[in-house]
């Protein structure tokens, strides 16, 4: 190994991780996007969108990996190490939670549109784009202010998140005669309260990091 070599292990390599977190959120946001048509999509629309929404999937299990063998080459990190194999697995954790979603759809053919599906897909994007603008500022630990804001956004979404399933649980075990749709919608609506507690967890890591570097 050249010299070289050797003392590039020790410099900072801020600026090779913040790229592919940024990456990983804007292929997040592209899903949720993806997602909230395939909830409006009429039956025989559907398969376009799941598609789309699968490759999404692969592309950040591809960026999640690149971020583990760029771990496993750098001496010196940005910030904690295991805060950054944390950080990457969370993100794509909300994204396989959307897709295990749109499997569902794929694979139950339920009755569309619902109106609740429609809100956590709204609300569903709402978190994945405060976390691409936190993931914007990520390079920029110091100054802490817009990270915390995405942060309170995300956990605003999730607490309405918390909301919507709470009545639309109530309001389909109330007035859903068919018991097969009723297993339907209730596998749906959980596989998306997973993806909102998910964007949660990605909030509670990102304040978790912040204070470490006070």
């Amino acid at each position: 190994m050249k010299v070289s070599d050797i003392f590039a292990l020790f410099v900072p390599k801020d600026r090779k991780f913040f790229p592919y977190f940024i990456n990983a959120a804007d292929n997040l946001v592209d899903t949720a996007q993806w997602f909230k048509k395939l909830v409006t999509a009429a039956e025989n629309g559907r398969e376009e969108f799941v598609n789309q929404i699968r490759a999404c999937e692969k592309k950040g299990d591809q960026i999640t990996h690149q971020i583990y063998e760029e771990l496993n080459k750098t001496f010196i990190t940005p910030f904690d190490r295991d805060d950054i194999h944390k950080l990457a697995n969370s993100i794509d954790n909300v994204l396989d939670q959307i897709h295990s979603a749109s499997q569902k759809i794929q694979r139950y053919q339920p009755r569309l549109p619902v109106d609740s599906f429609i809100a956590f897909a709204d609300l569903i994007l709402q978190g994945a784009i405060e976390i691409q603008n936190a993931m914007k500022e990520l390079n920029n630990l110091r100054d802490q202010k817009e990270i915390m804001q995405a942060c309170v956004k995300i956990n605003e979404m999730e607490n309405m998140a918390d909301e919507v399933f709470d009545a639309f649980i109530s309001r389909l075990f109330r007035e859903e005669k068919d018991a097969v749709e009723l297993i339907k919608q209730k596998e749906i609506i959980s596989a998306l309260e997973k993806a909102t507690d998910a964007a949660e967890d990605v909030s509670d890591l990102l304040k978790s990091i912040l204070v470490k570097t006070l």
